[in-house]
């Protein structure tokens, strides 16, 4: 296993991401040294209010920059890790070492080094793929729930056809366009150094596995190798009865209907305010982050939990 890292100079002077850097090491007997993971921790540290920002494919914790000082400000601590593979983090060369299944173990041993508690998960794309995982295996630690453009496939139900599309594209095509990725999945227009800040984490095709293989990590089929584990974890949503929030975009044809199966299936979401945000497309934090950030405190002050 090649472990790749991100020379820090790509990282110097991007727009809107003043944030300190902050590591910590994961992983598991099966490589041969500790992965190190990059996280913003903003926000009074001593809050007993964690809010967990986990970003999806292909982008990285700066998709957060918009939402981190709100809900800092607010009194909260706002954590925002980037996934192995993704910003400031290691990266393995090798795509098949990366799985479903390591990106969870990662996460969970974050969560347990920080000792993160009474966590209001925020999710979108892989960030929910995960989150809602990592809340379910672990729902001690969690005590709400928003998310936004994203599910939780166990691959017994048929993938759409844009989702098929972008599968095939992401495997097939040369360079994986990344910055140009996120914009055509925005609303609004990207200056060209916002692009660029999506571009910064891979400096050529060897860094970008991660990215890569997560569209073809995604449970389509029955016999998954995640889809046991998907499975329980719906069993524990279909049960959890604490607060659960929806704010998906009006504009994202691949999770286009998935807010209507979350806020059926879990109890928790009963009687919470759902907006659909709008205009947006699939990267939301950009077309609607302002608005999102706002939801989310007011998620939180009108589901006050007890911590004791």
């Amino acid at each position: 296993m090649t472990i790749l890292q991100t020379p820090e100079t790509r990282f110097a002077n991007l727009p809107g991401y003043p944030f300190a850097p902050n590591y910590v090491s994961v992983g598991d007997g099966a490589y041969p040294r500790q992965l190190r993971m990059h996280y913003v921790d903003e926000g009074p540290r001593d809050s007993t209010e964690t809010v967990l920002m986990l970003h999806g494919e292909p982008t990285w914790s700066y998709l957060y920059r918009n939402m981190i000082p709100m809900v800092a400000g607010a009194g909260y601590r706002v954590i925002a890790p980037d996934l192995i593979g993704f910003g400031k983090s290691d990266k393995l060369l090798e795509q098949d070492a990366y799985s479903y299944q390591s990106h969870i173990d990662w996460l969970t041993m974050f969560i347990k080094t920080l000792d993160l508690q009474h966590i209001t998960l925020v999710c979108q794309d892989w960030g929910g793929l995960l989150g809602l995982r990592l809340a379910a295996e672990n729902s001690d630690r969690f005590v709400r729930i928003t998310a936004s453009n994203t599910g939780l496939p166990t691959g017994d139900q048929p993938p759409s056809e844009a989702f098929l599309q972008w599968q095939a594209f992401s495997q097939t095509i040369a360079s994986l366009p990344i910055g140009s990725l996120i914009r055509m999945g925005c609303v609004t227009k990207l200056p060209a150094d916002v692009i660029a800040a999506y571009d910064a984490p891979f400096p050529d095709e060897t860094y970008k596995a991660a990215s890569r293989i997560f569209p073809k990590l995604v449970p389509t089929s029955p016999d998954d190798p995640a889809a046991p584990a998907n499975r329980a974890a719906w069993q524990v949503l279909m049960q959890w009865q604490k607060p659960f929030l929806t704010c998906f975009s009006d504009r994202d044809p691949i999770t286009a209907g998935g807010d209507r199966v979350l806020q059926k299936l879990i109890p928790g979401a009963q009687g919470q305010s759902h907006v659909t945000l709008s205009p947006g497309g699939h990267f939301v934090q950009e077309d609607k982050g302002e608005e999102w950030a706002e939801r989310v405190v007011r998620f939180i002050r009108e589901n006050p939990v007890n911590i004791v």
